[in-house]
Protein backbone atom coordinates (compact mmCIF):
# COMPACT_ATOMS: atom_id res chain seq x y z
CA UNK A 1 0.00 0.00 0.00
CA UNK A 2 1.23 3.76 -0.53
CA UNK A 3 2.50 5.76 1.74
CA UNK A 4 1.06 8.86 -0.06
CA UNK A 5 -0.74 10.58 2.82
CA UNK A 6 -2.93 12.54 0.31
CA UNK A 7 -5.42 9.47 -0.10
CA UNK A 8 -8.86 9.72 0.32
CA UNK A 9 -12.09 7.51 1.15
CA UNK A 10 -14.09 5.67 -1.43
CA UNK A 11 -17.57 4.48 -0.32
CA UNK A 12 -17.65 1.27 -2.55
CA UNK A 13 -20.86 -0.82 -1.30
CA UNK A 14 -23.82 -0.89 1.56
CA UNK A 15 -22.69 -3.36 4.04
CA UNK A 16 -26.25 -5.23 2.96
CA UNK A 17 -24.88 -5.87 -0.28
CA UNK A 18 -21.62 -8.29 1.08
CA UNK A 19 -22.91 -10.94 2.92
CA UNK A 20 -20.45 -12.93 4.71
CA UNK A 21 -18.77 -15.52 2.41
CA UNK A 22 -18.89 -13.59 -0.77
CA UNK A 23 -17.27 -11.53 -3.10
CA UNK A 24 -18.25 -8.65 -5.63
CA UNK A 25 -16.84 -6.46 -8.10
CA UNK A 26 -16.22 -2.56 -7.10
CA UNK A 27 -14.59 0.11 -8.33
CA UNK A 28 -12.64 3.32 -6.68
CA UNK A 29 -11.09 6.23 -8.90
CA UNK A 30 -7.72 4.14 -8.94
CA UNK A 31 -9.55 1.38 -10.59
CA UNK A 32 -11.22 -1.75 -9.98
CA UNK A 33 -11.14 -3.83 -7.08
CA UNK A 34 -12.42 -7.27 -5.52
CA UNK A 35 -14.22 -6.50 -1.77
CA UNK A 36 -15.09 -9.58 -0.30
CA UNK A 37 -16.09 -10.61 3.24
CA UNK A 38 -14.88 -13.27 4.96
CA UNK A 39 -16.85 -16.23 6.49
CA UNK A 40 -16.48 -14.80 10.11
CA UNK A 41 -17.66 -11.47 8.62
CA UNK A 42 -14.06 -9.71 8.02
CA UNK A 43 -14.01 -7.44 5.13
CA UNK A 44 -11.09 -6.96 2.73
CA UNK A 45 -10.29 -5.13 -0.62
CA UNK A 46 -7.87 -6.78 -2.93
CA UNK A 47 -6.64 -5.41 -6.29
CA UNK A 48 -9.15 -6.99 -9.16
CA UNK A 49 -6.27 -9.52 -10.98
CA UNK A 50 -4.79 -12.61 -9.81
CA UNK A 51 -0.89 -12.23 -10.45
CA UNK A 52 -1.30 -16.08 -12.01
CA UNK A 53 -2.57 -15.54 -14.91
CA UNK A 54 -4.43 -12.14 -14.34
CA UNK A 55 -7.59 -13.28 -13.93
CA UNK A 56 -10.30 -11.12 -11.94
CA UNK A 57 -10.52 -12.14 -8.63
CA UNK A 58 -14.46 -10.57 -8.34
CA UNK A 59 -14.66 -14.02 -9.89
CA UNK A 60 -14.09 -16.39 -7.27
CA UNK A 61 -14.87 -17.32 -4.25
CA UNK A 62 -14.55 -17.06 -0.72
CA UNK A 63 -14.12 -19.89 1.68
CA UNK A 64 -13.48 -19.74 5.58
CA UNK A 65 -10.68 -16.21 5.51
CA UNK A 66 -9.52 -16.82 2.10
CA UNK A 67 -10.61 -15.22 -1.42
CA UNK A 68 -9.72 -17.94 -4.21
CA UNK A 69 -9.30 -17.48 -7.46
CA UNK A 70 -11.88 -19.16 -9.65
CA UNK A 71 -9.00 -19.98 -12.72
CA UNK A 72 -6.69 -21.94 -10.86
CA UNK A 73 -8.06 -22.01 -7.08
CA UNK A 74 -4.90 -19.94 -5.70
CA UNK A 75 -5.75 -18.60 -2.49
CA UNK A 76 -4.82 -14.90 -0.82
CA UNK A 77 -5.64 -14.10 2.65
CA UNK A 78 -6.85 -10.18 3.68
CA UNK A 79 -3.01 -9.10 3.72
CA UNK A 80 -2.75 -10.24 0.30
CA UNK A 81 -0.08 -12.88 0.54
CA UNK A 82 -1.01 -15.98 -1.21
CA UNK A 83 -2.02 -18.69 1.28
CA UNK A 84 -2.31 -21.98 -1.32
CA UNK A 85 -1.39 -23.25 -4.95
CA UNK A 86 -4.17 -26.34 -5.11
CA UNK A 87 -1.20 -28.02 -8.06
CA UNK A 88 1.17 -27.86 -5.80
CA UNK A 89 -0.27 -29.16 -2.19
CA UNK A 90 3.26 -29.37 -0.06
CA UNK A 91 4.45 -26.03 -1.35
CA UNK A 92 4.20 -23.27 1.03
CA UNK A 93 3.82 -20.01 -1.40
CA UNK A 94 6.92 -17.52 -1.21
CA UNK A 95 5.94 -14.22 0.22
CA UNK A 96 6.74 -12.92 -3.24
CA UNK A 97 3.51 -13.99 -4.40
CA UNK A 98 1.10 -11.25 -3.57
CA UNK A 99 -1.85 -9.10 -4.45
CA UNK A 100 -2.28 -5.55 -3.79
CA UNK A 101 -4.76 -4.65 -0.83
CA UNK A 102 -6.63 -1.43 0.07
CA UNK A 103 -7.38 -0.03 4.16
CA UNK A 104 -11.22 -0.50 4.32
CA UNK A 105 -13.55 0.63 7.01
CA UNK A 106 -16.79 -0.43 7.77
CA UNK A 107 -19.29 2.05 9.48
CA UNK A 108 -22.83 3.36 9.42
CA UNK A 109 -24.15 0.48 7.17
CA UNK A 110 -21.38 1.62 4.22
CA UNK A 111 -17.99 0.50 3.58
CA UNK A 112 -15.26 2.23 2.58
CA UNK A 113 -12.08 1.63 0.81
CA UNK A 114 -8.73 4.35 0.85
CA UNK A 115 -6.96 4.96 -2.30
CA UNK A 116 -3.32 5.52 -0.90
CA UNK A 117 -3.40 6.03 2.85
CA UNK A 118 -5.61 8.84 4.23
CA UNK A 119 -4.80 10.75 7.49
CA UNK A 120 -8.58 10.99 9.34
CA UNK A 121 -11.12 7.66 9.21
CA UNK A 122 -14.27 7.28 6.85
CA UNK A 123 -17.19 10.58 7.39
CA UNK A 124 -19.78 9.44 10.08
CA UNK A 125 -22.81 9.01 9.04
CA UNK A 126 -24.72 8.93 12.16
CA UNK A 127 -28.50 8.80 12.75
CA UNK A 128 -28.65 7.84 8.55
CA UNK A 129 -29.72 4.59 7.74
CA UNK A 130 -28.63 2.75 4.21
CA UNK A 131 -31.13 1.89 1.75
CA UNK A 132 -29.86 0.66 -1.44
CA UNK A 133 -27.12 1.67 -3.75
CA UNK A 134 -27.45 2.35 -7.71
CA UNK A 135 -25.30 3.75 -10.50
CA UNK A 136 -26.19 6.80 -12.60
CA UNK A 137 -25.08 7.44 -15.95
CA UNK A 138 -24.52 10.96 -14.89
CA UNK A 139 -21.66 13.08 -13.47
CA UNK A 140 -21.67 14.74 -9.84
CA UNK A 141 -21.99 18.21 -11.07
CA UNK A 142 -24.94 16.72 -13.30
CA UNK A 143 -27.19 14.96 -10.45
CA UNK A 144 -26.33 18.08 -7.92
CA UNK A 145 -27.99 20.12 -10.58
CA UNK A 146 -30.56 18.21 -11.26
CA UNK A 147 -31.49 17.35 -7.24
CA UNK A 148 -30.84 21.46 -6.89
CA UNK A 149 -28.70 20.71 -3.76
CA UNK A 150 -24.58 20.93 -3.18
CA UNK A 151 -22.81 17.66 -1.55
CA UNK A 152 -20.32 18.52 0.79
CA UNK A 153 -16.62 17.46 0.77
CA UNK A 154 -17.89 14.03 1.87
CA UNK A 155 -19.95 13.54 -1.19
CA UNK A 156 -22.82 13.75 0.86
CA UNK A 157 -26.19 15.56 -0.52
CA UNK A 158 -29.38 16.17 1.13
CA UNK A 159 -31.99 15.73 -1.96
CA UNK A 160 -35.93 16.37 -2.19
CA UNK A 161 -37.50 14.40 -4.69
CA UNK A 162 -41.64 14.50 -5.33
CA UNK A 163 -41.68 15.86 -1.86
CA UNK A 164 -39.01 12.69 -0.13
CA UNK A 165 -36.26 14.24 1.63
CA UNK A 166 -33.43 11.55 1.24
CA UNK A 167 -29.56 11.80 1.65
CA UNK A 168 -27.19 10.84 -0.88
CA UNK A 169 -23.67 9.29 -0.91
CA UNK A 170 -21.83 10.06 -4.26
CA UNK A 171 -18.85 8.66 -5.53
CA UNK A 172 -17.47 9.39 -9.38
CA UNK A 173 -16.74 6.65 -10.92
CA UNK A 174 -15.79 6.36 -14.55
CA UNK A 175 -16.26 9.27 -16.59
CA UNK A 176 -20.30 10.16 -16.63
CA UNK A 177 -20.78 7.44 -13.97
CA UNK A 178 -22.10 7.74 -10.51
CA UNK A 179 -22.18 5.34 -7.74
CA UNK A 180 -24.96 6.35 -4.99
CA UNK A 181 -25.86 5.32 -1.97
CA UNK A 182 -29.30 6.18 -0.79
CA UNK A 183 -29.62 7.21 2.92
CA UNK A 184 -32.71 7.74 5.02
CA UNK A 185 -33.16 9.43 8.27
CA UNK A 186 -33.11 6.49 11.34
CA UNK A 187 -36.83 6.98 12.29
CA UNK A 188 -38.10 5.94 8.92
CA UNK A 189 -41.61 2.95 7.90
CA UNK A 190 -41.46 0.56 4.99
CA UNK A 191 -43.56 3.53 3.23
CA UNK A 192 -40.85 5.81 3.55
CA UNK A 193 -38.44 3.30 2.34
CA UNK A 194 -40.85 2.48 -0.86
CA UNK A 195 -41.10 6.40 -1.54
CA UNK A 196 -37.57 7.10 -1.53
CA UNK A 197 -36.71 4.23 -3.57
CA UNK A 198 -39.60 5.58 -6.04
CA UNK A 199 -38.05 9.53 -5.69
CA UNK A 200 -34.61 8.45 -6.54
CA UNK A 201 -35.44 6.20 -9.49
CA UNK A 202 -37.13 9.76 -10.36
CA UNK A 203 -33.75 11.49 -10.22
CA UNK A 204 -31.84 9.29 -11.40
CA UNK A 205 -34.42 10.20 -14.93
CA UNK A 206 -33.61 13.45 -14.37
CA UNK A 207 -29.98 13.59 -13.87
CA UNK A 208 -29.56 10.89 -17.21
CA UNK A 209 -32.03 13.37 -18.91
CA UNK A 210 -29.54 15.97 -17.93
CA UNK A 211 -26.87 14.46 -19.03
CA UNK A 212 -27.73 13.78 -22.05
CA UNK A 213 -28.47 16.97 -23.23
CA UNK A 214 -25.35 18.63 -21.98
CA UNK A 215 -23.44 16.03 -24.14
CA UNK A 216 -25.53 16.66 -26.94
CA UNK A 217 -24.81 20.50 -26.22
CA UNK A 218 -21.31 19.91 -26.18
Amino acid sequence: MSADTTGFWTPVALSADLPSGTVIPARTRAGSIALWRSDSGRVAASADRCPHRGMRLSYGFVRGEALSCIYHGWSYTQTGNCLRIPAHPGLTPPDTIRVATHLVEEADGVIWVAVGEPVRSPPKLQGLVALRSLTMHADVATIEAASGAKSDETGLLKATQQSEKMWLLLSEQEQGHTLVHVLLDGENTLGDRISASRAVESLRRCAEDLQARRSRDG
